[in-house]
């Protein structure tokens, strides 16, 4: 995320108790966060609890003597690259649309020029109610961003629009408005989930692959703006939705549906744990119990990831790397002998990431850099790896226009003179 320095404004509203999972989110993104709590908020979430997740001092107060020494209401709106309000409630949004300055947080808003998002929350008859139209329509046209809010059943037990995005659709939200234009509008092919490869009708070779990690990536590369075409092996996951979901099953049908869409990929993310072996020959009928053993001729499959990557025009592409020994060692072999762009290793030795797990925790490799993901939910994990991939694409994108650099100064220059 390029913003670094964040002002999160919680006011009152139930869905504050979820602030400190956002506060720990932007944190975990590398972001210094500070909060401002309303009179309202305070009654939701305490200020023990905020200064425990972001690791400063909570504020409140805009008459606090020693705060406002040194005019600090108009420090603290200079310091932040960006403020995000959430939960946003209707007496505040209403205070927020008409310029007012009755609190802390409605003050930062009127001194700063750091952009501001707005995470609304509150019934769905306050949502729709045309005076709250009528406000967020002021934000809107002052270029602040409005996130959310959710469809869902509210504390009051009515159903609609009104709920408070979740913490990690909400950090999704300010990454898609805050991220480099290296992932703005592109194209991205991720495969996900294992292959089958059959033995006989009903047996067949296969792995432990959820397709969580992919479907993750899918989900947050919708986040963030850009459009998917996910190809899926067998697995139990409803898609996410507004993507394009291609169901395979062995790996020979998988890697027919990659080559056919890779061509319109800028990106391409092998996350699919794909069988490298499958049989010879599949038996016509079940194969019956008669022998203490069973010999199985396994011929290799295609690799998928190698082909795209030799590919003429091929996309930026992204392996992954499902070891248990040896990690960093076989993941550099894998990026080297395939050519790629980014490796992607998670240890999937233990039971508390990787395979049937719903967190991950990742190691990244490029030829120049290695970069951790500390452990979180795959979703999560997957914001982590987009944002290396922008920066790698970006860094890409300069190695093959040296001159980008020196026209930017060149006009900063001339902006200047």
């Amino acid at each position: 995320m390029t913003t670094t320095r964040w002002i999160l404004g919680i006011t009152g509203g139930i869905s504050a108790y979820k602030t400190p999972e956002l506060v720990r989110l932007l944190k975990k993104q590398g972001c210094d966060v500070r909060t401002v709590l309303s009179k309202g908020g305070e009654a939701f979430v305490t200020p023990l609890t905020l200064q425990a997740v972001s690791g400063d001092v909570v504020y409140s107060e805009i008459m606090s003597t020693d705060f406002e020494a040194g005019m600090g209401h108009i420090e603290l709106a200079r310091w932040a690259e960006g403020i995000i309000i959430a939960p946003l409630s209707a007496n505040r949004l209403a205070a927020l649309a008409l310029g007012m300055a009755d609190d802390l947080l409605t003050t930062l808003c009127l001194a700063t020029r750091a952009p501001i998002f707005v995470a609304p929350a509150m019934n769905t008859k306050m949502w729709e109610h045309p005076a709250t139209a009528q406000h967020i329509n002021t934000l809107k046209a002052r270029g602040i961003t409005i996130l959310g809010p959710a469809f869902g059943e509210q504390a009051c037990g009515e159903i609609g629009l009104g709920r408070m995005l979740a913490p990690e659709e909400i950090v999704a939200g300010l990454f898609r408005s805050t991220a480099p234009s290296a992932l703005t509008g592109k194209k991205v092919l991720i495969t996900a989930g294992p292959t089958r490869e059959m033995i006989d009708p009903v047996r067949y070779l296969s792995n432990r692959s959820s397709g969580k990690m992919g479907f993750a990536l899918a989900k947050a590369a919708k986040d963030l703006g850009m459009e998917v075409t996910l190809i899926s092996g067998p697995v139990s996951l409803t898609g996410p939705a507004g993507i394009k979901r291609i169901d395979v099953v062995s790996a020979k049908e998988m890697s027919v549906q990659v080559l056919a869409e890779v061509d319109k990929a800028d990106i391409f993310i092998s996350a699919a744990a794909v069988a490298d072996y499958r049989p010879e020959q599949i038996a016509i009928q079940k194969l019956k119990k008669q022998q203490n053993t069973l010999a199985l001729n396994l011929v290799k499959n295609p690799d998928i990831l190698a082909a795209v990557a030799i590919l003429p025009k091929r996309p930026f592409c992204v392996g992954f790397a499902a070891e248990t020994h040896d990690l960093i060692q076989h993941a550099q072999k894998k990026l080297h002998d395939k050519n790629i762009d980014i490796i992607a290793m998670n240890d999937v030795s233990g039971q508390e990431s990787g395979f049937d797990v719903d967190i991950n925790a990742l190691t990244v490799l490029t030829t120049e850099k290695t970069y951790s993901i500390n452990k979180g939910s795959k979703y999560q994990v997957a914001l982590s790896l987009w944002q290396i991939i922008s920066e790698c694409i970006d860094a890409k994108n300069k190695i093959k226009d040296p001159g980008s650099t020196d026209r930017q100064r060149n006009s900063s220059a001339e902006l200047c003179d």
